[in-house]
């Protein structure tokens, strides 16, 4: 529906009845697509809410004045005070200033000419002149003849995470105080990759308890495959990996048998007056699955995401940890073959849930309970029997007392392949 003002304009230029009916469905057309197109970007943010702040697209231009900015999310307004109306055709070098770290941007530019993805981070000032500090994560999007068109930036405010660090070289805070806002997950270590402690964010991602870690060595929680190449590391590299602040590649197997790849930074620090490893833990998996679906389905800016691959849906959860289904959307049925009446209601939903991943699925619903956002990767059945891979994003819905709501993103089982 066209409000007044425009529907009195298209009625001014028409020439006659005719041609307003005509310029009139044309315009409410074009509405309805752009609609369409702001609820594939809102399901787009929802997917990676979890891992990101802030998300900027640009133009690919990077000659002076610099990249216009054609997309902001509500993230970006809400970390640098900017709306969209204001930053919208302006390059993002509205948030640079004395503190920005020249040769950051200069490695940023030589990695975009390159048409690489790059990978940073240095001060940015927000609209009120603050600083904070900003981590970049950029990729391009290309056409369906692989040509790059615009570049996508997912970003963190990471100021907090990095007062935390500087805070921890000089005192004996708690680990779990500290590091409880940050993104990333702490584990410490004796030289000879012995655990002695870890924080939360670990723990969760692994999936197993402090005590079941600490005594332990670091690779008894990989793959038997890794253990002989995590050894080397502390056997024999150790020292060059401190030295040189180089990461290390590394695969985790959860509790639950499920791997996780991850990336591993490695410094001396003292803890109660013992010098200890403290291994910083960046969890590739989630950021490397949503990036390769939107590699493989980026034919341009505007079909991001495929509706008849993607739903959402409100849901309550009981002592079970399953969700009973209030409200699904769009795509649900193109999806799962099912109709939305067959899924609502208690324990109608359970039945797309694959057998084999249901452990892991009442895991993931009952940290959404316990009011933790959280994502997961498992299978569903099909009502025609065929077995898909799915990615959910799942959350409390401050909009409704009580309810959650989630997201479904389809994956085929290559897309979300770990390595």
């Amino acid at each position: 529906m066209l409000d007044s003002d425009i529907t009195q304009k298209l009625k001014s230029l028409a020439k006659d009845e005719a041609a307003f009916s005509e310029l009139k469905a044309l315009f409410e057309a074009k509405a309805e697509e752009a609609n369409t197109y702001k609820e594939y970007l809102d399901l787009l943010e929802s997917a990676v809410r979890n891992d990101y702040d802030s998300i900027i697209v640009t133009d690919m231009e990077l000659d002076s004045p610099g990249p216009r900015i054609a997309y902001v999310n509500d993230g970006f307004e809400k970390m640098t005070g900017y709306s969209r109306e204001e930053v919208v055709g302006k390059s993002p070098r509205i948030l640079q200033g004395e503190k920005t770290d020249r040769k950051t941007l200069d490695r940023l530019r030589d990695n975009l000419n390159k048409g690489n993805s790059f990978f940073g981070q240095t001060v940015n000032y927000r609209k009120d002149g603050s600083e904070y500090i900003n981590q970049w994560d950029i990729h391009p999007l290309t056409d369906k003849d692989g040509k790059i068109t615009h570049w996508v930036s997912y970003q963190h405010d990471i100021t907090e995470r990095k007062r935390s660090e500087k805070k921890i070289m000089d005192s004996n805070a708690d680990f779990d105080d500290l590091f409880e806002e940050s993104k990333k997950s702490f584990v410490d270590l004796k030289e000879d990759g012995t655990v002695t402690d870890s924080n939360k964010a670990f723990r969760q991602m692994i999936g197993y308890e402090n005590e079941e870690l600490t005594g332990s060595k670091i690779w008894e929680f990989t793959p038997s495959n890794s253990v002989a190449n995590v050894k080397a590391v502390f056997s024999e590299g150790l020292q060059d990996h401190i030295d040189q602040d180089k990461s290390f590649k590394i695969i985790f197997r959860r509790k639950n048998g499920m791997p996780v790849q991850a990336e591993i930074k490695l410094k001396k620090i003292s803890v109660d007056g013992d010098k200890v490893l403290r291994a910083t833990v960046s969890n590739a998996s989630m950021r490397k699955n949503v990036l390769e679906i939107l590699k493989k389905r980026n034919t341009g800016f505007e079909k991001i995401f495929d509706r008849k691959n993607d739903f959402t849906y409100g849901f309550n959860l009981g002592d079970d940890n399953l969700p009973s289904v209030r409200w699904i959307s769009d795509g649900f049925e193109a999806l799962t073959g099912y109709s939305r009446d067959e899924c609502k209601g208690d324990d109608a939903f359970t039945k797309l849930i694959h057998t084999d991943d249901l452990e892991q699925v009442k895991e993931h619903y009952s940290k959404v309970k316990a009011g933790t956002s959280a994502t997961i990767t498992f299978r569903i059945n099909t009502k025609d029997g065929e077995i898909k891979r799915v990615m959910d994003y799942s959350k409390a819905n401050t909009e409704s007392d009580g309810e959650f709501k989630g997201s479904f993103v389809a994956a085929n089982k290559e897309d979300l392949k770990t390595v």
